[in-house]
């Protein structure tokens, strides 16, 4: 196997046996990788690299839209702030708009901060949880 192709089977293993919470990690990281792809691209004057980019970044928020539990209040106001994501890398891929693209990636980054630290705390708290019901 070539060393690419051990390499995407790495990643597509990685992806398979993750857990949920790991998976919408990998998701804004990726949202935030395109979206530093795009605001180079665009920085460089490469509009088509710059619009693939988007789109991708777009396609991860459409997906988190898509996966919101409805049943839980904070998912409307998720819904409401990746609507409004979406919309306005629109209008950055329309105009090829920089400053749109890194208002947005400052919304990517807040947004995996957040689930990355509630993961480690939620991870802690069950780890604890365990130890708790082994040492009854």
């Amino acid at each position: 196997m070539a060393p690419n192709n051990a390499y995407a089977q790495y990643r597509e293993n990685s992806v398979y046996t993750a857990a949920p919470e790991d998976l919408m990690l990998m998701l804004y990281n990726g949202l935030v990788k395109f979206l530093m792809q795009a605001q180079m691209s665009i920085c460089d004057k490469r509009i088509e690299k710059a619009g693939e980019c988007i789109i991708k970044a777009q396609d991860i928020i459409s997906e988190f839209r898509y996966t919101l539990d409805r049943k839980y209040e904070i998912s409307c106001q998720l819904d409401l702030l990746y609507d409004y994501m979406h919309r306005r890398l629109v209008e950055a891929n329309i105009k090829k708009d920089e400053e749109i693209v890194k208002e947005i990636l400052g919304h990517a980054k807040e947004l995996r901060d957040t689930w990355e630290n509630a993961s480690k705390l939620a991870k802690q708290q069950q780890k604890k949880s365990a130890d708790t019901q082994m040492a009854k």
